[in-house]
């Protein structure tokens, strides 16, 4: 990040680090937390024109653009190198060769909102239990560089040029076997497809450099959907497979496929993995409950570079970027800790395993870790399809290492299950749960400072920015408090859908997406 240049003192209000957003969480560390300051202090969505999804702009405030998605919009946008790029569903088809249920990664221009390109994901053909009717791809774009890293629907880890084919066609050359959904069989047998048949692709289509296929190459089993965002660090990309269980909640059909895997950037090819978690015989709560959806982190703890991982099974782990073989001869990322952010009485109960859908029982991690003055900080949640019920945030020491179950620096009860990531500022932990509550703890010790009841299902994570916590709920609110340790005024304002994704702040514009469009609020030009 940095700063602004300050042209007149007297005249121009200060604004501080006027920054990209490229990645979730702003950077590696995850922390929702952007240091701009000046941003604009009023804002409003507007309503709608009558009988159409256009938002009437006369109706808003400090609104610089909107931008239509599909119809469900769960990916939270990242800002990088004049575009915005934001996960949607299909709902709305930008391009008539495209209809019907896709996964879809759209890029806009960072100034006006005008619609640039766009990834077309086909469906994976699996029904619900893999891949979920209409909701798109459930991420969006890591950028590194002129490289945006996408994990798509069909439980793909996609890189694409930022500029998409506008620029020319580099790396694949098969984006229209990919649209047609036909690129697994044209691996297999390239003369079984007739590519006269299909769209070609043009300057508002992605340019896709390399494709791994986790199902194909891995045996994952992804459950629901594949989600999450890619971490880059150092030339290598970490990636969360979504390998799960079935159907039936009961059954884990890859107990061998990993949960985590490193690649290499340029190349997409398989550098390492995490030992699998996965086995159907181990009741110890060592098993994966439901899936990994968790997006790893990662930072320094010393001089050493930690990776972080929330997964399936409810443990955290702090991986080494380091590699070692197993007694089969698989590369193994090495881990340096492990921690059960489950306490017992939500494993057990009067002896006997309580089971996964209990609203006192275990949960897995969706929350990502987030890394802040040399402290781990992780919560335990379940997909919001299982309702609410006991959760736990805990506080770590990434230094230590081994089995740290029980040996958290505090924990914090009072929450309930969250999917939503914590963002720490001035010693202040933000923490929302899933029942509608936001949290206020001291990052030291975990105290409970204040609580907010939003009164509505939160799926998305507080972000603060210029003094204030930003938290949308599905009942399409967004709330906006004053920082503090204690609880200040509320503003509450209703969009005309829900929101699922986070707020964000890049280059002194705060970007709120709801299930249906992506607003853009900030200072107009003079």
């Amino acid at each position: 990040m940095k700063p602004a240049i300050l042209l007149s003192v007297a005249l121009i209000p200060a604004v501080a680090y006027s920054a990209d957003w490229p990645t979730w969480g702003g950077s590696n560390d995850r922390n929702m937390v952007s240091a701009e300051t000046g941003l604009v202090t009023k804002i409003a969505p507007g309503d709608l024109k009558k009988g159409t999804e256009e938002v009437d702009l006369s109706t808003t405030k400090n609104v610089l653009w909107t931008a239509k998605l599909g119809s469900q919009t769960y990916g939270t946008p990242t800002v990088a190198g004049g575009r915005v790029f934001v996960g949607t569903n299909n709902e709305v088809p930008r391009n008539s060769a495209h209809e019907g249920d896709r996964g879809i990664v759209m890029c806009f221009d960072e100034k006006t909102g005008e619609y640039q390109w766009q990834l077309v994901v086909p469906k994976l053909g699996a029904g619900k239990v893999s891949d979920w009717e209409f909701l798109g791809v459930c991420s969006t774009p890591t950028i590194v560089g002129n490289v945006g890293y996408v994990i798509t629907n069909r439980c793909e880890v996609v890189a694409m040029d930022v500029e998409g084919m506008k620029n020319g066609n580099q790396g694949m050359q098969d984006e229209d076997v990919y649209m047609a959904g036909e690129i697994e069989k044209f691996v297999k047998d390239p003369s079984s497809v007739k590519r006269e048949e299909f769209y070609k692709p043009g300057d508002q289509d992605a340019d896709i450099l390399w494709v791994y296929d986790m199902r194909g190459e891995l045996g994952v089993f992804p459950h629901n959907v594949t989600s999450s965002y890619p971490l880059y660090e150092d030339g290598k990309l970490y990636i969360t497979t979504s390998n799960g269980v079935d159907w039936s909640h009961l059954n884990i059909p890859s107990p061998q496929a990993p949960s985590l895997i490193c690649l290499d950037a340029k190349s997409g090819k398989l550098l390492g993995e995490q030992k699998a978690l996965g086995d159907q015989k181990n009741w110890d709560g060592t098993k994966i409950l439901h899936c990994s959806w968790s997006s790893p982190a990662s930072g320094k703890v010393g001089d050493k570079t930690q990776i972080f991982f929330g997964a399936g099974n409810g443990w955290a782990y702090g991986l080494l970027p380091e590699f070692e073989k197993d007694e089969e001869g698989y590369d193994i990322i090495k881990e340096a800790w492990r921690y059960d952010g489950n306490p017992a009485e939500y494993r057990k109960k009067d002896e006997e395993r309580l089971t996964y859908a209990e609203y006192d029982g275990p949960s897995e991690i969706i929350s990502t870790p987030v890394i802040y003055n040399g402290k781990v900080f992780v919560a335990i949640g379940q997909d919001p399809e299982h309702g609410e019920g006991v959760g736990m945030i805990s506080c770590l020491d990434p230094t230590k290492t081994g089995d740290l179950s029980g040996k958290a620096v505090w924990t914090f009860k009072g929450i309930e299950r969250t999917v939503s990531t914590p963002a720490i500022h001035e010693d202040i932990v933000y923490i929302s749960d899933y029942t509608g509550r936001l949290f206020a703890l001291e990052a030291d010790t975990g105290k409970e400072l204040w609580q907010y009841d939003t009164k509505g299902h939160i799926w998305a994570s507080p972000f603060v920015a210029d003094g204030k916590v930003y938290l949308g709920n599905e009942e399409g609110e967004l709330t906006i408090i004053p920082t503090g340790k204690t609880l200040g005024k509320a503003e509450v304002l209703e969009f005309p859908a829900a929101i699922y994704s986070n707020p964000i702040v890049a280059n002194g514009v705060i970007y709120v997406g709801t299930q249906t469009h992506l607003y853009a609020f900030g200072k107009k030009p003079e």
